[in-house]
């Protein structure tokens, strides 16, 4: 690996926080929709960047991209719609539980 690519590693080992990356890599936000979709815009960044050939070395525009297209996909939508994380795939309903079920 390049220094190139030890810098952008180590660049990316510094970033924590959704502002953070976006600000890295110089994507425009509405600081309302990430305040409110952080979590998950950082999952779907990271479920996006999962799909990439594994071992492949990061590259600084590609990560950009996913990056952008996961903040995209809250702008219009929300986190219920997306679905990211397992809580919202629960059928409606498929946790209740009758309080006659509970029993010594």
């Amino acid at each position: 690996m390049g220094s190139e690519t030890d810098g952008f590693q180590d660049d990316l080992a510094e970033l924590g926080s959704a502002e953070e990356f976006l600000d890295y890599f110089g994507i425009p936000f509405d600081v309302r929709i990430v305040q409110v979709n952080r979590l998950h815009i950082l999952q779907r960044f990271h479920d996006y960047l999962a799909k990439q050939e594994a071992g492949k070395t990061p590259e600084y525009a590609a990560w950009r991209g996913w990056l952008l297209r996961a903040y995209e996909d809250f702008v219009g939508s929300s986190a219920q719609q997306e679905k990211v994380f397992a809580v919202f795939h629960k059928a409606d309903g498929s946790s209740f539980m009758p309080l006659s079920s509970l029993g010594d």
